[in-house]
C-alpha cells in the first residue's frame, strides 16, 4: 500500500512538472507548431510518464526510508513527539512572520529563497528544542500548575501540601531493601518516584551472568513491586530520560533539580555529589545510625572478636547492628568473647565506627 502511495505521488509530481516545463522544452526543440501537445492534459500525461520512468528506482529506497522513520517514530515515548510537535510548530510561526516581513524587499531572490531556507532550518531547530527541552518543559509546566494551585487552597492546605515531596528512588536504595520497611512505618511521606532508566539498570542487574549480581537485581524488582501493591503510599514511574547523560546518578541529581525532587539512597559518593550540587538528599544509612544506641567513651561492651584489623595487633568485632568495633590488641583474642572499654565512636555516613581496648589491659595499668 505504501509503495502504491509513492507511485502515485510521483505521477503527480511528474504531471505537474510537465504542465509547468513541457511546453517550454517544446519552444526550445522548435515543436510549438504541434498543437495538440500543448494542450495541458498531454503535457501533465507525458511529464507523469518521464518522471516516473526516469525515478523507477527511487521508489524502494523512498518506500525503505519512510518505514524507518516509522518505527523510529513508533518507538519513540509520546513526550519527545509532543514537545518536537510543538517546537516544530513554534518555529514554522517565526520563519513564516519572518517571511512576510521580507516579501517587502525589492529583491527577487530574497523573496523566494530566503523564506524557504529559513523554513527548514526553524523548523529543525524547533523541532531539535522542544525535544532536547521536554524534561524542563514538563517541569515548568508542573511547578505553574502546583503554584495556581496553591493560590486556590486556602492557608491549611498549603501546609499540607507543602510537606509532601517527591523523593527519587536510586538503585542501591532499592537493592538494599530497607526503603520499603521505611515506607512501610510512615517515615517517608510525599509521593515516590522510580525513574524509568533506574528499573532499566535493575533489570540489565538482574540480567547479569554474575549469580550474585543477578540475584541482588531481582530482589530489588521484588522490593519495587511490594511498595507498589503492599504499601500505602503514592508511587510513580518517571519515563523521561537524559541522553546526553550517560551516569544513572549523574541523571539523578539532573531530575531532582527539575522537579524539585529528593534523592534517597544509599551510596556514600551519591550523597556528596547531591550535597556539592544543592540537591537535597535523604540517606538510609544516615537514617540508620541515628536509631542506633548511643555508646559513648568509657562505656563497657562483651563482644566476639572476629578477625584482625589492618594495623598491628588490632582485632574486629561487630555489634548486633553491624556497628564495627575495632579492638585496639586485640588480635590476641580472635574467635574470644572479652570485655571492652569504648575509647572513641567516629560518625559519619558511611556508618558508625567504634574504637575500643580490652578491659583485661585497662585493670592491668
Amino acid at each position: 500500500m505504501l509503495k502504491r502511495i509513492v507511485q502515485v505521488f510521483f505521477l503527480f509530481v511528474g504531471g505537474t512538472l510537465g504542465v509547468i516545463f513541457i511546453p517550454q522544452l517544446l519552444f526550445v526543440l522548435n515543436l510549438q507548431h504541434i498543437p495538440f501537445i500543448l494542450t495541458p492534459y498531454v503535457c501533465a500525461l507525458l511529464g507523469a510518464i518521464i518522471f516516473y520512468v526516469a525515478t523507477f528506482w527511487l521508489v524502494d529506497t523512498v518506500v525503505n526510508s519512510i518505514k524507518i522513520v516509522e518505527e523510529k517514530l513508533v518507538k519513540a515515548p509520546v513526550t519527545d513527539l509532543l514537545f518536537g510537535s510543538l517546537g516544530l510548530i513554534f518555529g514554522l510561526i517565526i520563519a513564516y512572520l519572518i517571511g512576510i516581513s521580507l516579501n517587502a524587499l525589492p529583491y527577487p531572490i530574497i523573496n523566494n529563497i530566503v523564506p524557504i531556507f529559513l523554513t527548514i532550518l526553524l523548523g529543525y531547530l524547533g523541532f531539535q528544542i522542544g525535544n532536547k527541552k521536554r524534561d524542563e518543559l514538563i517541569s515548568l509546566f508542573s511547578i505553574s500548575g502546583k503554584m495556581g494551585k496553591r493560590k486556590n487552597n486556602t492557608d491549611n492546605e498549603d501546609e499540607v501540601e507543602d510537606k509532601k515531596s517527591l523523593k527519587i528512588l536510586d538503585t542501591s536504595v532499592i537493592i538494599d531493601g530497607r526503603i520499603a520497611d521505611i515506607c512501610q512505618t510512615g517515615f517517608l511521606d510525599g509521593t515516590i518516584i522510580i525513574p524509568q532508566f533506574v528499573l532499566e539498570e535493575l533489570q540489565h542487574i538482574a540480567d547479569s551472568s554474575d549469580v550474585l549480581k543477578r540475584n541482588r537485581g531481582r530482589r530489588g524488582l521484588d522490593i519495587l513491586n511490594r511498595i507498589q501493591k503492599e504499601i500505602d503510599i503514592k508511587v510513580e514511574i518517571y519515563e523521561g530520560d537524559f541522553e546526553d547523560i550517560q551516569e544513572v546518578d549523574s541523571k539523578l541529581v539532573k531530575l531532582a533539580k527539575l522537579i524539585s525532587g529528593i534523592v534517597v539512597t544509599n551510596d556514600f559518593n551519591l550523597n556528596k555529589v547531591c550535597e556539592l550540587q544543592g540537591v537535597q538528599v535523604l540517606n538510609i544509612n544516615d537514617l540508620a545510625n541515628a536509631v542506633k544506641p548511643i555508646v559513648l567513651p568509657g562505656e563497657e561492651l562483651n563482644v566476639q572478636v572476629i578477625k584482625d584489623g589492618k594495623e598491628h595487633n588490632q582485632g574486629v568485632a561487630y555489634l548486633d547492628d553491624g556497628t564495627m568495633i575495632v579492638v585496639e590488641d586485640g588480635r590476641d583474642y580472635i574467635g574470644k568473647h572479652i570485655d571492652v572499654l569504648v575509647t572513641s565512636v567516629l560518625q559519619t555516613s558511611a556508618g558508625r565506627m567504634i574504637f575500643a581496648k580490652p578491659k583485661l589491659l585497662e585493670k592491668a595499668l
